[in-house]
């Protein structure tokens, strides 16, 4: 199977992907280790507020609303259309 990595800001609701790794570095990217955004972690955009920021993403059985800003700095794996 084919994957495309993106970063967490290109899901559209609905749509499942895999975290591949985070490019921030310090205490912003602990926090988004803290909310569970770690490698391997399964997430799932569940939608976007009326003016598209910020989303809201699943992540282990957990609804956490991130900005744009911040979910572009974790890149994740979605399965490539064939």
């Amino acid at each position: 199977m084919k994957y495309e990595l993106v970063s967490l800001d290109k899901l559209l609701p609905g749509q499942k992907a895999i975290v591949s790794h985070l490019t921030k570095s310090g205490p912003m990217r602990r926090r988004l280790q803290d909310i569970g955004l770690t490698e391997n972690t399964a997430v799932e955009c569940e939608g976007r507020s009326p003016g598209g920021d910020p989303a809201a993403y699943l992540i282990k059985s957990a609804l956490i609303a991130l900005r744009d800003e911040d979910s572009r700095d974790v890149l994740v794996k979605i399965k490539r259309e064939e």
